[in-house]
């Protein structure tokens, strides 16, 4: 077979359909395989027009079909069912070739497995790639690891059919193996907050302020206008404002409210916790979709008492909305800041070089958390690689301090009323907590000291120290 194609897809579901056709479109001559080989032929019958495939039925005819070094792309679901994918194609394989998985996985799968191929002198690039159906198609946001080799071939391909904004693609090699799939997680930790986020700002309007769906929709049509612009923000106008076919109901009000989850935001909580890293507003946001999903224990809750319902005029409703957007906003600030700051921990556990400005810089366009506020981010990260909050930089600091008041507002009404919202709660609290120029932390180690001898420093002299408090009257020792 003729060695034309500059890349292959295996795995022609959604994403793995739509990436092929997203790189046919831009010109390069893609092979396409699945296990399925009627899939195969069905893409090509429908979108043959728009580039050049080369299907293949079979894995070496697919192989056969690339050039070299070989580009794969894995488009299969994360798991066991990438490492048979991988197994079965790494014997075709020859040293500089690439295998590209572009799914949800998990990095240290991804580690140990560029490890493992390392061995065969074979590349493995883990690639996340953020914008769901629409964004493969039409230009998603991509997070590469792997080495640098790898991404000098791949790079201008990715950057290519990626999403562009300001005329920068959005597409950056993030680091060494698990890098770029470690981004991609703490990325979708974030959408789980922002999301979570979002949807307080709903219930607190719906509940406290007493507006209907449609009016929400037009209050988050007009905050989508100014900081807080985002896709997010915009297509929570476009549900809320849509009305069931069926009923004639709000459709949101016809909506089961038990929320689904893929496993990423769950993946981001397991591995904040493993770094130490403090991501509590991302924790919450997971917990609430987990929380939602227990019929019989809200059940059991439901008949409990829970706050006072006082109703609001026309001017204390429409106070109460500048109240929130205000409490929304500095709550996402403290999410994104939770997310970077995992990225920070890690990359220091593991050694990798990332360029956190750039990674701000390739969420602007293509995913899911686009939003107007990470170009200052972006900025805010590039002006100082070693910045380690948000905070820390000053017109953050500033839109944060000017939200106090109403963001406590907030979550005081919040708890006045009954109205669950743990994620706002979460991020305040995060924020008062790393700001407290003492924490109770230090009863935390006299307590672990007590009953389990974890020793302790003090704040007036070097050294670990224990307590022996079962003799008082043997003085302190040093550990």
């Amino acid at each position: 077979m003729n060695a034309s194609a500059h890349i292959g897809v295996t795995g022609l579901a959604v994403m793995g359909r739509n990436l092929a056709r997203n790189f046919a479109r831009h010109g390069y001559t893609v092979a396409v395989h699945n296990r399925t080989a009627a899939r195969t032929r069905s893409l090509v019958e429908e979108f043959g027009h728009e580039g050049t495939f080369v299907p293949a039925e079979a894995a070496e005819e697919f192989v056969d079909s690339l050039q070299r070094p070989r580009r794969i792309m894995i488009m299969v679901q994360a798991g066991p069912a990438t490492d048979a994918v991988i197994q079965e194609f790494v014997p075709l394989l020859e040293s500089g070739d690439m295998i590209i998985d572009g799914g949800n996985a998990h990095f240290a799968d991804t580690r140990r497995r560029e490890a493992a191929l390392q061995e065969h002198g074979i590349h493995f690039v883990g690639a996340g790639i953020s914008g769901g159906e629409e964004g493969a198609l039409n230009g998603p946001s991509i997070m590469p690891g792997g080495s640098k080799e790898s991404y000098a071939v791949l790079g201008p391909m990715f950057e290519t059919i990626s999403a562009h904004v300001d005329g920068e693609p959005c597409s950056t090699h993030i680091g060494p193996d698990g890098a770029g799939h470690f981004v991609k997680m703490v990325h979708n930790g974030i959408e789980y907050a922002d999301m979570q986020l979002i949807a307080e700002a709903y219930d607190l309007l719906r509940q406290v302020a007493e507006y209907s769906p449609a009016e929400i929709a037009e209050i988050f049509r007009t905050w989508n206008k100014g900081r807080l612009n985002s896709y997010l923000i915009e297509i929570t106008a476009e549900v809320l404002s849509h009305t069931d076919a069926d009923t004639g109901r709000p459709f949101v009000d016809v909506i089961a409210d038990a929320a689904g989850q893929k496993g990423t935001g769950r993946w981001t909580v397991q591995t904040a916790l493993d770094l130490g890293s403090p991501a509590t507003t991302i924790a919450q946001a997971t917990f609430a979709r987990a929380a939602s999903s227990q019929p019989a224990l809200r059940s059991a809750y439901r008949p409990l008492p829970g706050g006072t319902h006082i109703p609001m005029t026309r001017s204390e409703a429409e106070r109460f909305t500048t109240q929130v957007e205000e409490a929304l906003y500095a709550s996402k600030v403290i999410a994104y800041d939770q997310g970077f700051k995992m990225i920070q921990d890690v990359a220091g556990a593991y050694g990798w070089d990332i360029d956190f400005g750039a990674v701000a810089g390739i969420w602007r366009g293509g995913c899911i958390i686009r939003a107007a506020f990470l170009d200052r981010i972006s900025t805010a990260h590039a002006a100082d690689p070693t910045l380690v909050s948000l905070l820390a930089e000053p017109a953050f600091a500033q839109e944060i301090t000017a939200a106090q008041v109403p963001w406590r507002e907030v979550v005081a009404t919040a708890a006045r009323r009954g109205i669950p919202t743990p994620a706002f709660a979460a991020a305040l609290s995060s924020y008062d907590t790393l700001r407290a120029e003492r924490l109770p932390a230090a009863l935390l180690q006299g307590q672990r000291d007590y009953f389990g001898a974890h020793t302790y420093q003090r704040t007036d002299k070097e050294g670990t120290f224990h307590t022996h408090w079962t003799q008082p009257d043997r003085p302190e020792t040093a550990a």
